[in-house]
């Protein structure tokens, strides 16, 4: 009976899948170790691909927008890559080791140096407009692309290495092998969102994940495997690593000013603070010597010092035209929808609900924000707490509030959905008076009906009853938007607005009832003159995107 396990005797011909080494592989320490220290450097490659993935899907969701979109692209464009570098890696395995050092080598120099080379595009081409607008997303595709045919082509190799340390049956091997990859990519998944992103940034995190997968990778090939390959392919090998470790280092060490003239590229040349919260990039860009402010949140135009007073206004003003004791306000950390509320005499108290307490504190003390929000966190009438709106209003006390102000983010990034859903109306409604108003930002309605009334049939399904509104930008549109196109059509002419009550009857704000020391004296005619008429036919969003 033939063993099935049994080396190939050195004179007999080779089958089109055999391998061409019929002994095991001569090694510096013993079998067992060499097995443990393959599948020690599966475990740290897996974990540096998966930071990779992380990475780009991050990037991509801060730059481009659309988590959602973003990520299905990255991870659909990897896993399909990953596939073929798997195929093309059968041509590799009768030279696995020097084939894997290669690998390592070019996966670390295009994981490492991926997400320095988006922000790069992005930063100097992604506003030029025409075929260079979409050039962030080209180059995202194709890293996506690289990073998975090398990580693909990892395997077959590593399979072979393995088995010319001890020859053990496929399924013992793949299980071996499949244990340190799936478990490597948990602590690379952990490690991201936990470490790297919050105490080295992306940029540096993805540097220093490079130097990680080429010294593994490098050290594998070169100690364990080294009688496998010739001099020259050592010496080519320890070149090449040591040259990729070079090109890391050194851009490790250009990465804060490589950030800083980046954001002045995208921001302008004003930023002033650039900050990374337990929850988002915060970036601030002029606010003193006269400039406007400018807020950014992970990447997107949040406050527009030239026209923010606009939109606060009209999402303030109508809705506490009737009884506005308590005010509630989900969202608004920089303060500047509590600055408007805190202008009328009969708020007694305002409540702010926001998960970012950087930006409160920014919202305090930076002088130029604090400065436009009026040190509306001054007023002993102002109340802060640190939490997810959804969560909290789950253990709020209902009928508590006259106002609820929804001072979100824009109902098209996808992060931002489930405050827009039906459960979270449900939950605003239940922590209103009898005769409380909710007010909710919709998006614009020019550029997005469909979101804009999607909120509105939420809200309807919810149990209110809306008056749709919208003001009007100028002839340029108005800044604040996720979107950096050098394109002004792209630009959002228009905020869009839904006044809700509880109950059958719409609301109406009473305009004459605003404040008299409002500044821009046509934003009660801008209202007026711009209410909608409802369009019939869309369903409510429950807890999913909303529909474009």
């Amino acid at each position: 009976m033939i063993d099935p396990h049994a080396p190939v005797s050195r004179g007999a011909p080779l089958s089109s899948g055999a391998p061409p080494w019929t002994e095991p592989a001569w090694l510096p320490v013993q079998p067992g170790t060499g097995r443990f220290l393959v599948l020690a450097c599966v475990f740290v490659c897996a974990a540096c691909g998966l930071v990779y993935e992380l990475e780009l899907v991050a990037f991509a969701s801060y730059l481009i927008g659309d988590s959602v979109t973003q990520a299905s692209v990255v991870l659909s464009v990897m896993v399909f890559a990953m596939g073929i570098g798997s195929l093309g890696a059968k041509r590799l395995r009768w030279h696995a080791a020097v084939g894997f050092g290669a690998i390592e080598t070019a996966l670390a120099l295009v994981g490492g140096c991926s997400a320095m080379a988006v922000y790069a595009v992005f930063a100097w081409t992604g506003g030029w407009g025409g075929i260079w607008a979409d050039g962030p997303c080209c180059l995202l595709v194709g890293f996506s692309l690289a990073i998975g045919l090398l990580v693909g082509a990892e395997v077959p190799l590593l399979m072979e290495l393995i088995q010319r340390i001890r020859r053990q049956d496929a399924g013992g091997a793949v299980a071996d092998l499949f244990a340190a990859d799936y478990v490597g990519a948990l602590v690379g998944g952990l490690a991201f969102p936990f470490l790297l992103l919050p105490f080295l940034g992306q940029l540096t995190g993805a540097l220093l994940t490079g130097s990680v997968n080429v010294v593994a990778g490098s050290a594998l090939v070169l100690g364990l495997f080294r009688r496998d390959l010739t001099r020259r392919a050592r010496w080519t090998l320890l070149v090449a690593g040591l040259a990729v470790l070079g090109v890391l280092a050194s851009a490790a060490v250009l990465a804060g000013d490589f950030e800083a003239a980046a954001r002045r590229a995208v921001y302008g040349p004003d930023v002033r603070v650039a900050a990374r919260t337990d929850v988002q990039e915060v970036v601030l860009a002029g606010g003193t010597d006269g400039k406007p402010l400018d807020l950014y949140l992970d990447g997107r135009l949040r406050v527009g010092g030239r026209d923010e007073r606009r939109y606060h206004e009209a999402l303030v003003h109508p809705a506490l035209s009737g009884p506005h004791r308590r005010v509630l306000i989900l969202g608004g950390g920089d303060g500047l929808a509590a600055r408007e509320v805190l202008r009328h005499k009969g708020v007694s108290r305002v409540d702010v609900v926001e998960r970012d307490a950087g930006l409160v504190r920014l919202a305090r003390h930076d002088p130029g924000l604090s400065s436009l929000n009026a040190h509306a966190y001054d007023n002993p009438r102002m109340h802060v707490t640190t939490a997810d709106a959804l969560s909290w209003l789950r253990r709020a006390p209902a009928g508590r509030y006259d106002v609820v102000l929804a001072d979100l983010p824009d109902p098209g990034i996808t992060a931002s959905t489930k405050l827009y859903s039906q459960e979270f109306y449900g939950l605003t409604r239940r922590v209103l008076a009898p005769r409380g108003r909710l007010a909710v930002h919709a998006g614009p309605v020019s550029a997005r009906p469909r979101v804009f009334w999607t909120v509105e049939a939420t809200l309807r399904a919810a149990g209110f009853s809306t008056t749709p509104y919208r003001v009007l930008g100028h002839d340029t549109g108005f800044a604040t938007g996720p979107d950096r196109s050098a394109d002004i059509s792209r630009t959002p002419h228009d905020w869009g607005f839904l006044l809700s009550a509880p109950g059958p009857r719409s609301p109406r704000p009473h305009l004459g009832l605003l404040p008299s020391t409002l500044t821009d004296s046509d934003l009660a005619a801008d209202i007026a003159a711009a209410r909608l008429t409802h369009v019939p036919g869309l369903r409510p969003s429950t807890l999913a995107h909303p529909q474009y």
